[in-house]
């Protein structure tokens, strides 16, 4: 008897090597008609709020906090229904921890806007570091199995760059506005948007 591999036995994993393979395609497959129409979502969600924001909320102080309120509660919401997808939180320690972080923001910010909007500012700028570095961390995990995730990454890095900058302006004497926080929004809604339409276009070509 040689010290190879039997035949029999490399047959076997060779086979099994191959259905790992396989089960990771079709894994991959349902994985990104889901994440298209999820980014698609969240592009569309932070479009709308930052025209409300730009809009009424600019005019109305009532408006402008119930916006400041949603976002973060928002983003607790879709990250809890993502990793529902991916098979639970417990499964998925990044997106757990963000939706923490993002439910403990919007209790933070309830409580800011009894004070400034330095401080709403300064809340929102430590959730931007926080969730941005975990978004990034979580695009690096799908990036073998999901395509647009490199912008993800950006988005993620860039969200912690804006989350410092909120943080400095937050200590400035002039008190800020809403319209701060829209144009990071923006930005991000644009981020989602390209992920999204590189899956769609992705999926197209492999039909």
């Amino acid at each position: 008897m040689s010290g190879g591999i039997p035949a029999a036995i490399n047959t076997k994993l060779t086979k099994e090597n191959l259905m790992t393979i396989d089960q990771m395609t079709v894994a991959s497959g349902d994985r990104d008609p889901w994440l298209t129409r999820y980014y698609f979502t969240r592009a569309a969600f932070s479009l709308l709020w930052v025209a409300a924001a730009l809009t009424t909320g600019r005019q109305s102080l009532p408006v402008a906090a119930a916006l400041l309120i949603i976002y973060p509660a928002w983003d607790a919401a879709a990250n809890y229904v993502d990793a529902a997808r991916e098979g639970g939180l417990a499964g998925n320690r990044s997106q757990a921890l963000n939706v923490a972080v993002s439910a403990v923001t919007t209790a933070a910010v309830i409580v800011a806007l009894t004070m400034s909007m330095n401080s709403v500012l300064g809340v929102f700028g430590l959730w931007a570091i926080f969730s941005g570095l975990l978004q990034l961390g979580i695009a690096v995990r799908r990036w073998r199995t999901s395509g647009g995730q490199w912008s993800m990454i950006l988005s993620g890095g860039q969200s912690a760059v804006a989350g410092a900058f909120f943080i400095a302006q937050a200590q400035m004497p002039e008190p800020p506005s809403i319209a701060n926080i829209a144009g990071y929004a923006g930005l991000g809604a644009f981020y989602f948007l390209v992920s999204a339409v590189w899956l769609g276009v992705t999926q197209m070509r492999r039909r």
